[in-house]
């Protein structure tokens, strides 16, 4: 049933609270809400609502705030104001020129002066950014973007501005907010500053000199020249060298000296050898009356002494007595310089000044001058012999210090030889025992070398019927030279990355190795850092060759002519070795190799795609995946076109999404098999193919996978040396393989 429309029962109002009027404000009773809406809200009879945010709450068009729509856009007007001085007789006001700011995200005003040096005015920020009220009795609104226009004036906190003109961003924004915008003004001038002016420009009226330092002051302000200095003061008793520093200052034409004082010298550190002052060229002077020296001499005098009587100055300067100082050109390496009495010899001075003297008086030469002799050489510190207890580094570290420390590793050399992803920064040789035991002869070992601290390891691969356990045989760590004595205070040779080829003999704690093969990784290493091994430079390799005789010129020639009767190019390597080891240049084992490496012929063999397919499901089976049917929509949710074939980048992703189970190597050498010219990829045969349930393929052995595991790179590994281009080599070699088949 609807309520009767009775008084207190009006239709849609709901809040019928009295706004509060009265509260406490720091323990103060009073009014602190005179302008709140009546009944429940509502503003009463007479009462406007006062805006709390800015007058452009939503842009045109648009629905966002104005701390958005306008954020960063400020009105800029020029403005000047009088400031009265009733304080001085020479002015009575003054013209202040100052810049009003009108943030149009919040209606703020700020207004700054610019800041003049030596005015002797606080400048700067006038009135802070905050909202500013409109001039009583009105004084319950504020100022907003309608109330600014140029040429007219403006009253903020009882102070009057004139705004005389505005910038190109302000102009077109009122423009375009419809405002009629007035002619510029100017603002008047200064009484006070034209004054200032006309006082500077006036001529006097009788010559006189001036002495204005100011403009040498401003620019030279806080440069210093500084020169090293000595003075040999041996020839006075208890006399002995002093080294100084020379301080000019080009300010003021002035310098000061300080002694440096070595430590355990003896004497007392005092503040300064010469105080900041002008330094005359032929001191000591002679002591003089007061007023004999004058600068002017005063010749008549008219009238009363004081205000009101004129007198007449010597411009001759009859009177005045010229002293000579020292300048900065008086100033040279190798110079000498009278300090009161004291010679003082100018040794050397810092960049500064040397920059200064090259730029001003073009002088280029600033050897410095030796004064003292060389200080003898320091004493090497005698080191204990080492004791045998721990290592020699611990025990080195013990005698540097009373606090021992444990010996510092190379951090940088750790770092960037450490063990780096896949990269493992290991060096692995294949050796063999030196011995004359039938059984050791046939073992054979890994030597590894650690390239982050040089440290050596040697294990042992178990062999099938062999009788010997295989596994570590030496523990990781440095491993001394042969030759060394033990006790002894220095510190003993290890053995580097460098020391260590194929073909090179070690002796690793009394037990001689000789090394035969290396790892592909070790090579590659080797070659790419050949200015670390020598045994890999090729450069250093075919320079060795180079100086071969005629004699064995002619040798190399009958030899290649006997191995390649047809004159094809290619030789077995085995043959070039052959011919290396036998020619009398002593190339070791790791340099015919590189020779070998460098002039192969390599045979890149093509990837099995079967076998790629059987790795491939094998690894899906064994992480139960079976999620084809949801990848086949999500190929076909992007082939927009249903052609069949996606880019391998959208392939790659799609596969990433769906977490396929293969490493990065093997996904994308199985997506380069299944493209075609335009580098598409057949999703449809890439997923028929790794689909274990519906096409499975053969099984594959376990190590075949593990090696295909270890082995992969995306292309296929390259294979061992077997052929050599011989007539590479001897164009590189000999200039032309040509030349040498004719000779």
């Amino acid at each position: 049933m609807a309520l009767p429309m009775l008084p207190g029962n009006s239709l849609g109002k709901e809040k019928f609270h009295k706004s509060q009027h009265f509260d406490y404000s720091n323990g103060v009773a009073m009014m602190v809400g005179t302008e709140k809406p009546g009944i429940g809200g509502e503003l009463l009879l007479g009462q406007s609502a006062k805006p709390k945010n800015s007058l452009f709450l939503k842009t045109e068009g648009s629905d966002a705030p104005a701390w958005v729509a306008f954020d960063k856009q400020v009105l800029c007007f020029d403005a000047y104001f009088q400031e009265t001085v009733p304080q001085r007789r020479e002015e009575k006001y003054r013209v202040r020129k100052c810049k009003i700011y009108f943030y149009l995200e919040d209606d703020t005003i700020q207004v700054v002066e610019p800041e003049f040096k030596n005015s002797g005015i606080p400048q700067g920020t006038l009135i802070r950014r905050h909202r500013i009220p409109l001039p009583a009795p009105k004084d319950d609104c504020f100022y907003n973007v309608h109330h600014f226009n140029i040429n007219q004036e403006i009253v903020l906190y009882s102070r009057t501005f004139k705004i005389t003109g505005c910038d190109p961003f302000t102009r077109n924004f009122l423009i375009k907010m419809g405002v009629r915008i007035n002619p510029p003004a100017s603002a008047p001038t200064d009484p006070y500053t034209t004054l200032r002016q006309e006082m500077e420009n006036m001529k006097p009226l009788r010559p006189y000199e001036r002495l204005d330092t100011l403009k040498q002051f401003l620019e030279l302000d806080r440069k210093v020249l500084r020169f090293y200095c000595y003075w040999d003061d041996t020839e006075s008793m208890f006399g002995d060298s002093r080294e100084m520093i020379l301080h000019y200052f080009l300010a003021d034409d002035t310098m000061e000296i300080y002694e440096v004082v070595p430590p355990n010298t003896g004497r007392d550190a005092i503040p300064k050898f010469l105080h900041r002052g002008k330094l005359p060229k032929n001191a000591p002077i002679p002591k003089r009356h007061p007023g004999e020296i004058t600068d002017r001499t005063v010749l008549n005098v008219f009238g009363p002494v004081g205000q009101g009587g004129r007198y007449i100055l010597d411009s001759l300067k009859t009177g005045a007595v010229d002293e000579e100082f020292y300048k900065d050109c008086d100033l040279t390496i190798g110079g000498v310089i009278n300090v009161w009495g004291r010679r003082v010899l100018l040794c050397d001075c810092d960049n500064f000044t040397k920059e200064y003297y090259r730029s001003k008086y073009g002088i280029e030469d600033f050897t410095p001058v030796s004064y003292k002799a060389p200080s003898p050489p320091k004493p090497a510190k005698q080191v204990p012999p080492y004791t045998g207890f721990g290592s020699e580094e611990d025990s080195l570290c013990s005698c540097q210090g009373l606090l021992p420390k444990p010996p510092q590793k190379d951090f940088k050399k750790l770092m960037e030889k450490d063990r780096q992803g896949l990269v493992s920064n290991v060096l692995r040789f294949v050796g063999k025992m030196l011995t004359d035991s039938p059984i050791d002869k046939e073992r054979i070992f890994i030597i590894c070398v650690y390239l982050s601290d040089d440290t050596i390891a040697v294990f042992e691969p178990p062999q099938r019927n062999s009788g010997v356990i295989g596994g570590k045989f030496l523990e990781r760590g440095q491993v001394k030279k042969p030759g060394q004595e033990l006790f002894k205070s220095e510190m003993s040779e290890y053995f580097t990355a460098q020391d260590l080829y194929v073909g090179a003999r070690l002796d690793l704690n009394n037990q001689p190795f000789q090394l035969l093969d290396a790892d592909e990784f070790t090579f590659n290493y080797m070659e790419q850092h050949a200015d670390e091994f020598p045994k890999a430079n090729i450069g250093t390799i075919i320079s060795k060759v180079k100086s071969i005789s005629e004699e064995q010129q002619k040798k190399v020639k009958q030899f290649f002519m006997m191995i390649d009767p047809s004159s094809t190019g290619f030789i077995p390597y085995e043959s070039f070795r052959t011919l290396l080891a036998d020619m009398d240049i002593q190339l070791s084992e790791h340099e015919i190799m590189m020779l070998g490496r460098n002039y192969s012929v390599r045979e890149q063999p093509e990837v099995d795609v079967g076998l790629m397919l059987a790795v491939a499901q094998d690894q899906l089976k064994k992480k139960n995946f079976e999620n084809f049917s949801d990848m086949i929509r999500a190929f076909t949710h992007e082939d927009r076109g249903r052609s069949g074939h996606l880019s391998s980048k959208e392939a790659w992703i799609i596969c990433k999404a769906f977490r396929l189970p293969f490493a990065d190597d093997l996904l994308r050498a199985l997506l380069e098999k299944f493209q075609d010219e335009s580098e598409k990829i057949d999703y449809h045969a890439f997923l028929s193919g790794i689909n274990w349930r519906e096409n499975p393929a053969p099984a594959v052995l376990p190590d075949v996978t593990v090696k295909f595991d270890a082995d992969w790179r995306g292309e296929a590994a390259d294979p061992a040396v077997k052929t050599i281009n011989y007539s590479l080599f001897l164009e590189d070699v000999f200039g032309s393989a040509t030349n040498i088949n004719d000779s």
